[in-house]
């Protein structure tokens, strides 16, 4: 029943998260690393909350609300999400447009075409019901995101113990330092990876009845899964953050989190190496997210609307935004700015949902929420959308 938690995981280090830490680190040093983890903690708290819902329900959070919603309240709650993917696809098809252009030189439009092939292909393994290999992929690509982003702080140094330690103590000092901070909490906890989670648990060897009659294994299993998944993830994070600002120190100041140039300064200051470690990792995370993010509009279109709409068919339609806006040529570091801000509303919306359906005894049965966790929880998910939708007035002025 391991598994699920590594898929979803892959959402907390995608290209937003690799753009967002590394301008916190280059601009303000390990003084957000606290940020990171206090919004990973939060993220293993949701993550676990849509995986217990999963199994205890045997059916997604789409479909919950379906179900409890109506035709008209699961259409509209439709909209919101298949924006969230669609904003999600635009981030994750920019990072990997880098990445090709920044390994092969490729231009823009061809990298979109080639990685909308690639998404398309593992959507296939999935649907296929080799959920198994899937899962090992998933996992498989975010220790390569860590090790590529591991080596380059290995070979940059410019890094301080004492530092990180003190970036453990929360602060907003320095400038922008807010800014920054809700954008690493928006990019952290991701909507389209709560919808999937509590769809990836489902059909794997026991049933909801035997679920809600098994309360206490089934909280050991969750929790295990999420807490190292994500755990994996909160260090890549902290790690990019760390990445950021040893070439902050290196360049004197000078670079301020251009993912472009980055690879150039790596390539200039430390070697072919570092960059193509560097470049090969921005396209794994590029590559990776898109085909989690293309599962996750899959399962929010049967959950939300119960329509059966072949799905590269479907595919093809929402990933269509995001290589127009490939090919148009428009800024890529603006299109992944914009594709927060858009995610950023969204947020809100699945975290609420989530709570609302976990503190529900005629669900969940014996997997209900404690009391205090739906208050923790509730207190989380207001901060996370209070934050989230401040973001996008902050960017605007």
């Amino acid at each position: 029943m391991l598994g699920p938690a590594f898929v979803a995981a892959i959402a907390y280090v995608d290209p937003g998260n690799v753009a967002t830490n590394l301008t916190a680190g280059a601009t303000l040093g390990y003084g957000l690393v606290w940020v990171v983890v206090m919004a990973s903690l939060v993220a293993i708290l949701v993550q676990f909350q849509a995986a217990k819902l999963g199994m205890a329900t045997g059916m997604s959070l789409p479909e919950l609300c379906r179900r409890r919603f109506g035709r008209v309240g699961g259409r509209v709650l439709w909209v919101q999400a298949e924006v969230v993917v669609i904003a999600t696809d635009l981030a994750e098809f920019v990072g990997a447009a880098i990445g090709m252009q920044l390994l092969f030189g490729v231009p823009v439009a061809v990298s979109a075409v080639a990685t909308a092939v690639v998404s398309l292909a593992l959507l296939e393994l999935r649907r296929k019901g080799r959920t198994r290999p899937f899962e090992l992929m998933s996992a498989g690509a975010l220790m390569f995101v860590g090790a590529g982003v591991g080596y380059n702080i290995v070979v940059t140094g410019n890094q301080s113990v004492s530092g990180l330690g003190a970036g453990l103590v929360p602060g907003l000092g320095g400038a922008g330092a807010l800014l920054l901070a809700m954008g690493i909490v928006g990019a952290t906890v991701m909507p389209h990876a709560v919808y999937l989670h509590s769809a990836l648990v489902q059909g794997r060897g026991m049933s909801a009845e035997d679920a809600r009659r098994q309360p206490v294994l089934v909280r050991r299993i969750l929790r295990v899964d999420c807490s190292l998944a994500l755990g994996v993830a909160t260090v890549v994070n902290v790690a990019m953050i760390a990445l950021g600002a040893g070439l902050g120190v290196a360049t004197g100041g000078a670079w301020t989190g251009d993912l472009v140039a980055a690879h150039s300064e790596l390539a200039g200051r430390v070697g072919g190496a570092a960059a193509l470690a560097f470049a090969v990792a921005l396209l794994s995370s590029g590559i990776s997210s898109s085909g989690i993010g293309t599962l996750a509009g899959d399962i929010v279109m049967r959950g939300f609307l119960g329509w059966r709409v072949p799905v590269h068919a479907r595919r093809i339609v929402t990933m269509t935004p995001a290589v127009l806006a490939l090919f148009s040529g428009a800024s890529l570091t603006g299109l992944l700015v914009l594709s927060q801000v858009v995610i950023s509303f969204g947020v809100p919306v699945a975290l609420f949902l989530l709570v609302y359906f976990c503190r529900d005894r005629s669900l969940m049965g014996a997997l209900v929420n404690a009391p205090q966790t739906t208050w923790i929880a509730g207190v989380a998910a207001a901060v996370v959308a209070l934050l989230g939708c401040s973001l996008p007035i902050l960017m605007l002025f």
